[in-house]
């Protein structure tokens, strides 16, 4: 790894200790969903890495893939009695 490599890795990682992290988790989970590496320490030790997910992690929707499967009552739009006279008044 080179000297220009080795510089843009380290533009695009943030230390940061433990108690810093709890105190400051939204901040750096965005850093981290706008490409940068979080590197949480624990001692001057590199105990874990937070970053945004290299490929997307959600299956994309299928429509219809619920088809036959959710059911109405007969009576589902059908208001009780009380509540249509409440809103009537």
């Amino acid at each position: 790894m080179n000297a220009i490599s080795k510089s843009l890795e380290a533009a695009n990682e943030v230390r940061v200790g433990v108690r810093e992290l709890r105190g400051k988790l939204t901040e750096y989970l965005r850093e981290a969903s706008l490409g940068k590496s979080v590197l949480v320490t624990s001692h001057d030790t590199v105990i874990a890495e937070i970053r945004a997910p290299s490929v997307q992690t959600q299956m994309p929707r299928e429509p219809g893939a619920l088809r036959g499967k959710i059911r109405m009552t007969d009576d589902f739009d059908t208001w009780p009695a009380d509540m249509l006279a409440a809103m009537e008044e």
